[in-house]
């Protein structure tokens, strides 16, 4: 009976506070509808800032009374206008799109909420059931400042958090832990603020694009952004682990500890950064986070160092530059490291302070122009005619008969304490094309000072040359005084245009350097990710790891059976017959089958200089197929020998060669010396009245085992079925008829048939079925010579 009492109050309750909700929002629903900026305007939601400004400036002519003489002309330009300053303010953007606000309706939406916190506060409910603060609301109206819409992180955020790094909220409506978190967040956005650092808030309800490109999958969830990279926080939400993760994101070598035996070599290194120094002065072990959010806005501008005063080792840095050691002190040095040009001393440092000082000091009296921007940012376009600024540019070089002349244009520009004037200078062999453009029409000099402006962002400039170079005289000091002097007076003083190149990075060297830094950050955040089982932020990177890794190892796997196919030793056999067997280390014979790669034999001479390569230190299991010619029946034989070898072009263990008697010769009857059994063979088929032709033989020549098969030129009339070598197995008498028959048609013989059997023995020698002759080393490099 109680529960359904209890039911129905409830029941009760959800119908009362529905109607309510439903009538409070009505007002403000209609008022919205009567006026959409977005439809007055013609543009999406999604539309960007320079998107809505673009259509409002075309509206604007479009419906301007001076110029549309319609009747609601007035009336729509009113609309436009109100439209344009609705949408151009971020915040009241976000409160139309979240809640229909405008500037009228504003009042009376605060109002209707007002009135319903009254209504729900009337009731009571108890909180500790529900572990729901209902009269607190599921989100914060302070965070309003900072949500964050997709275009606006594109367009702003990202850009510039490589000056400052982000911490941003992942945050819903509906979020119940969320809530739990707001008084530790608010806490450390008001501390972290003030020091420097970017907030940002997104709501998934609202913008559940930008939640998904920065893979926040779940809420509530607080992430850093900085270099456009970002990071998850993944620790219990507390200051002190926010504070550490802040610091975390700060690369590492931000700031320099100084003591007293580097603070030397700390400020001296200003000619090679082209950088002004700064020392902070603190009592604190650790450098504060305000010191390295600071360096971290700076680092293109400024080096930091900090120096610890209660340390032993920096006393003698304080007594030197007298350093009050009850507040915080900042030196600044530029060009004179003996004493600083600025300084700064508070007890409560503030960024403002910090960042007036820093900013105001960004440059050296004299810097070097070692890129674009740094020439861009010294030598503004010029705008209107009392903004003007003058860049007085020397030309001159690092050497040291150059040192002189330098250090008196740095004191001349130390000197000049005209705002309208900058002094720079360039080295002319790292700026050639700059150099080349400003001085083509002036005679060699050692340094030049040159007086110039620039007129637009193309590079283009007015510039005039000071006449007679510049050493540092006195002279040319008073000369060039007088120039700047008429310049001011009459800015047509500049007589010369041209159309300067883009200047070199001359830091661009230090690329792999950063790029190995950046390299350690980025393997750094990946190992926390997985430590962290942060896999769904993973997945994309480590998808391509895989896919990479895969591919790389698929590719070796079918390399390795490729290989082994043409490399592959077959085990030896014993087996009755003849040597058989690839442990004689000829190829595979399925290599035979391989399609030739080339539509050509590429046929090597083995001379002294081949010797080596193509023989005595041939890779195992490979083998060179050597054809023994003459100059006379050299073009025959070639021909011939490539038509019958081009179908075993495809195994990559075979290479072809010519070794040519007339001037080998001697070579080879002292390798067939060794090969005790060829020679028998020859000498019971040659006719000893007649000395041994070899023209047409064909060795198979194996360096690493160092044995050879022979092939010798056969008779092809009448008998076609006859072995085409020299087989141990063939009988006595086979070899006598073999020998008669060529004895009695040596004469009918020709050159281009002696190689007719050369394909069949090459089958047999990938089958490794050919006799092997075992030599005991090969011959000498004196026996390859040739013969006189």
């Amino acid at each position: 009976m109680k529960m359904t009492r209890l039911r129905l109050v409830f029941s009760t309750l959800q119908v009362v506070v529905s109607i309510f909700l439903l009538v409070s929002c009505c007002p403000a629903s209609l008022a919205a509808g009567e006026f959409d900026p977005y439809t007055v305007l013609g543009v999406g939601k999604s539309a960007t800032q320079a998107e809505v400004k673009k259509v409002y400036k075309k509206l604007a002519r479009e419906w301007h009374p001076d110029k549309n003489k319609s009747p609601g002309a007035e009336d729509m330009f009113i609309k436009i206008t109100k439209s344009y300053e609705l949408l151009s303010n971020e915040e009241k953007r976000a409160n139309y799109d979240r809640y229909g606000e405008t500037a009228e309706n504003q009042g009376y939406a605060q109002q209707q909420r007002q009135q319903f916190q009254h209504f729900h506060d009337s009731f009571y409910f108890d909180e500790s059931f529900f572990h729901y603060q209902f009269n607190k609301g599921s989100k914060d109206f302070a965070d309003t400042k900072y949500m964050l819409h997709f275009s606006q992180y594109m367009n702003d955020i990202v850009p510039d958090s490589f000056k400052k790094p982000y911490l941003i909220k992942i945050t819903s409506d509906w979020c119940f832990s969320c809530i739990h978190i707001e008084p530790v967040w608010k806490e450390v956005v008001q501390e972290l603020e003030a020091l420097g650092m970017g907030i940002g808030v997104v709501d998934v309800g609202y913008e559940r694009r930008l939640a998904n490109h920065l893979g926040a999958h779940r809420t509530p969830s607080i992430l850093g952004l900085i270099n456009g990279k970002v990071t998850f926080f993944h620790y219990a939400v507390v200051r002190e682990h926010l504070r550490q993760f802040v610091e975390n994101l700060l690369p590492a070598r931000l700031v320099e500890k100084v003591t007293d035996q580097n603070y030397m070599q700390f400020l001296n290194s200003w000619h090679e950064e082209n950088k002004p120094h700064v020392l902070l002065f603190d009592q604190v072990p650790v450098v504060p986070l305000l010191y390295k959010l600071t360096a971290f806005a700076y680092k293109d501008y400024v080096r930091f160092g900090y120096v610890d005063q209660g340390l032993v080792e920096t006393e003698a840095l304080l007594q030197q530059y007298k350093i009050n050691t009850y507040a915080p002190t900042m030196l600044l040095f530029k060009e004179s490291t003996d004493k600083p040009v600025d300084i700064i001393q508070a007890r409560g440092m503030k960024k403002q302070i910090i960042d007036e000082f820093v900013s105001n000091n960004k440059f050296l009296l004299v810097p070097r122009l070692v890129n674009q921007k740094l020439f861009e940012e010294l030598c503004p376009v010029k705008q209107f005619h009392r903004r003007r600024k003058y860049c007085v540019l020397l030309v001159t070089s690092g050497e040291d008969s150059f040192t002189n002349g330098n250090e008196e244009f740095l004191s001349f520009a130390a000197s000049n304490t005209k705002e309208i004037f900058r002094f720079a200078y360039v080295y002319q062999k790292q700026q050639q094309a700059l150099c080349d453009v400003l001085l083509k029409d002036k005679e060699s000099v050692p340094s030049q000072v040159l007086i110039l402006e620039r007129r637009n962002t193309a590079g283009k400039v007015s510039y005039k040359a000071v006449p007679g170079g510049w050493n540092g005289s006195e002279e040319e000091k008073f000369q060039l005084q007088e120039q700047l002097e008429l310049l001011q007076k009459d800015p047509a003083f500049l007589t010369s245009v041209a159309v300067l190149p883009e200047l070199n990075n001359e830091f661009a060297s230090m690329f792999l350097l950063q790029w190995i830094y950046a390299a350690y950050d980025y393997v750094s955040q990946i190992g926390d990710d997985l430590l962290h089982n942060n896999w769904r932020e993973m997945m994309p990177l480590l998808s391509l790891i895989f896919s990479a890794l895969f591919i790389l190892f698929g590719t070796v796997v079918i390399q390795a059976f490729s290989d082994s196919s043409d490399e592959k030793q077959t085990k030896p056999k014993t087996k009755e017959g003849p040597q058989n067997n690839s442990e004689n280390g000829s190829p595979n014979a399925n290599t035979s089958s391989r399609a030739p790669k080339k539509s050509f034999v590429e046929v090597t001479e083995l001379t002294d200089i081949t010797y080596t390569s193509n023989l005595v230190r041939l890779r195992p299991g490979h083998m060179n197929v050597v054809l023994v010619l003459t100059d006379a029946a050299k073009n025959a034989l070639l021909s011939k020998f490539a038509k019958e070898v081009y179908s075993f072009t495809g195994s990559l263990t075979l290479h072809f060669s010519f070794l040519n008697l007339d001037k080998h010769k001697e070579w080879m009857e002292s390798l067939l010396e060794f090969a005790q059994d060829a020679v028998q063979i020859d000498s019971d088929e040659d006719d000893s009245q007649h000395k041994a032709d070899y023209t047409g033989y064909v060795l198979a020549l194996n360096g690493h085992k160092k044995y050879l098969c022979l092939f010798k030129p056969v008779y092809t009339g009448e008998d076609l079925h006859m072995d085409s070598s020299s087989s141990s197995r063939a009988s006595s008498s086979s070899r006598d008829e073999a020998a008669t028959r060529k004895k009695t048609a040596s004469s009918s013989l020709q050159i281009h048939h002696k190689l007719d059997r050369l394909g069949l023995w090459m089958e047999r020698l990938l089958e490794g079925t050919l006799p092997r002759y075992y030599i005991p080393s090969w011959p000498g490099l004196d026996k390859i010579t040739t013969s006189k």
